[in-house]
């Protein structure tokens, strides 16, 4: 008897061992794969639509470099001009996909604003993902005195000729499109990582 309890013990133990493996549906893999199949290049975008500019995007030359990829993660920086603080950080949950926005200062540190974003709450499709904030995000965005942003949705689209970032909430939408026809020299570094 205690040859066979043993024996539970030791099978049990061994598969509790185990990690629990990643899941994810089609539309998810296939929008996250298909950045992944830039990764190392960079790509100049233009602001396509901001119905409360011209901003400090409208003049600055604009660049997203999809710079680290592994199986669970993409890190892609948005360079704005010479500010290098903003990286869009594409994360597979296990119940989805996730976009966090990593806002750094020069030094490296982070700014009170960062990691906020969202995650999906549906398939969407191959080339379309919808990230509505999540709980931290809208907490966030109260106690930085800016609580129109508790509705963001952000959006990312990738077809074959152009990547698309995308913010909406009422009364307000924001829009960068990138050309992936024509690959830049990758930007340094984004603040706070190494190259």
């Amino acid at each position: 008897m205690k040859l066979v309890y043993a024996a539970a013990l030791l099978v049990s133990g061994t598969v509790m061992a185990r990690p629990a493996p990643l899941v994810s549906i089609p539309t998810h893999d296939a929008f996250f794969d298909q950045i992944k199949q830039h990764c190392g290049k960079a790509y100049e975008g233009k602001v396509t639509v901001d119905n409360q500019g011209p901003s400090a995007f409208s003049d600055a030359r604009l660049i997203m470099h999809v710079r680290r990829c592994n199986e669970q993660e993409l890190q892609i920086p948005f360079h704005v001009g010479q500010n290098a603080s903003r990286t869009w950080i594409i994360t597979k949950t296990g119940s989805g996909l996730s976009l966090k926005h990593d806002h750094r200062h020069k030094d490296g540190s982070d700014d009170e604003s960062t990691m906020y974003g969202g995650h999906t709450v549906d398939a969407g499709y191959n080339n379309v993902q919808s990230f509505p904030a999540d709980q931290y995000s809208k907490e966030l965005f109260v106690k930085r005195g800016i609580p129109q942003s508790v509705g963001n949705t952000w959006q990312m689209y990738i077809y074959d000729e152009r990547f698309t970032y995308r913010l909406v909430r009422e009364g307000r939408e924001f829009r960068v499109d990138f050309d992936l026809t024509k690959p830049v020299q990758a930007p340094k570094a984004p603040w706070g990582y190494q190259d």
